[in-house]
């Protein structure tokens, strides 16, 4: 089974993250596919617009934290290599040079949250919980959360969902300005193709000029070196004493104290 799918119809491309039975934890094998989907859609003729969602309960529970203390264990650099990677990935997903839909079903926690800052439009089921989540096991966020969250929403709000590591109701989530619309469960995906269907109908390439101007697509050196900067400051972090309590308390599914 793919850990990613893909469907293209009309110009409208629908990626899937597809590990249910793990809350699609976002593993190396997902990772991958989920690079070698975005290269082919990055350069595919007559795409218009791309929607994100997830199968089963959860959009996505975050970094597979098993693989996460495998890398940690081979060596530190091993782990900076696999932070590395994975930040490359999302930044394809915010480059794609069409609009992103995430069409959010369910829980979306640390990488999961992160994934939903590479889009450009996010449409929320009724109930969908999502938060930050990294420091509640020691660790710090590696794929650009810190810089692209306070781009969503107030610094103040981005503060409370870093520091608290608590999950939001995308309804909140709407009040804050990250969430653009909540409908009921049933209606998610079909709500999320009419506004692709919307936009497809549009000016392909006003639509693809206008992605480039706004922020996420005006790039600048700035802005890249402090998402870059995530990774250094991972680098400091490993030799601390957090992380490793952190990652023990997630194997034993139990509260850490600090």
């Amino acid at each position: 089974m793919d850990s990613v799918t893909l469907t293209v119809e009309d110009g409208i491309a629908v990626l899937t993250l597809n590990r249910p039975d793990s809350l699609n934890a976002m593993s190396q094998a997902m990772m991958k596919s989920l690079e070698s989907r975005l290269l082919h859609l990055a350069t595919l003729p007559g795409l218009r617009v791309l929607i994100l969602t997830g199968a089963g309960r959860a959009f996505s529970a975050g970094g597979d934290l098993v693989e996460f203390e495998q890398a940690l264990n081979a060596s530190k650099q091993t782990l900076l290599a696999y932070l590395g990677y994975n930040m490359g990935v999302l930044q394809l997903l915010e480059d794609l040079p069409v609009p992103v839909i995430g069409a959010v079903n369910g829980t979306a926690i640390a990488g999961g949250l992160e994934t939903l800052l590479c889009c450009d439009i996010l449409i929320a089921a009724a109930g969908v919980r999502i938060g930050d989540g990294h420091v509640r096991y020691g660790i710090v966020p590696a794929a650009g959360a810190t810089v692209r969250l306070g781009e969503r929403i107030s610094p103040s709000r981005a503060s409370e969902l870093f520091y608290t590591a608590r999950l939001v109701e995308a309804e909140t989530l709407r009040d804050w300005g990250l969430i653009n619309e909540v409908v009921p469960p049933g209606h998610l995906m079909s709500r999320a193709m009419e506004i692709a269907r919307d936009i497809s109908r549009l000016s392909p390439e006003a639509v693809g000029h206008i992605k480039f101007l706004t922020g996420k697509g005006a790039r600048t050196p700035e802005r890249q070196s402090r998402i870059a900067a995530e990774i250094a400051r991972f680098a400091l972090h490993v030799d601390g004493r957090d992380l490793a309590r952190g990652l023990s308390a997630f194997k034993l599914k139990q509260p850490v104290h600090y």
